[in-house]
């Protein structure tokens, strides 16, 4: 099986509750980093670099926790398909 297929059907596959909630935080947190970078007007170095931070870390966040698979969820998933 190919890398890339194996990533597409786990980026597909049923996540867990706890990890969509991580997901969401990931995503509030690079929200947040963006906003501050792109705000107008003079913004100091320090935040900025703290913006950049978090743009990262909330990336990193949500590509993680959109790899997680819920293997129960899967698995009955799968069995409601092939019935």
């Amino acid at each position: 099986m190919s890398i890339l297929t194996e990533i597409k059907q786990r980026a597909t596959a049923p996540t867990p509750l706890f990890f969509q909630k991580v997901k969401k935080i990931g995503l509030i947190i690079a929200a947040v980093g963006t906003a501050v970078i792109t705000a107008p007007g003079s913004i100091p170095v320090v935040l900025l670099s703290y913006a950049g931070y978090a743009i990262t870390a909330g990336t990193v966040l949500v590509s993680i926790a959109q790899l997680t698979v819920d293997e129960e969820r899967l698995e009955e998933k799968l069995m409601s398909s092939l019935n």
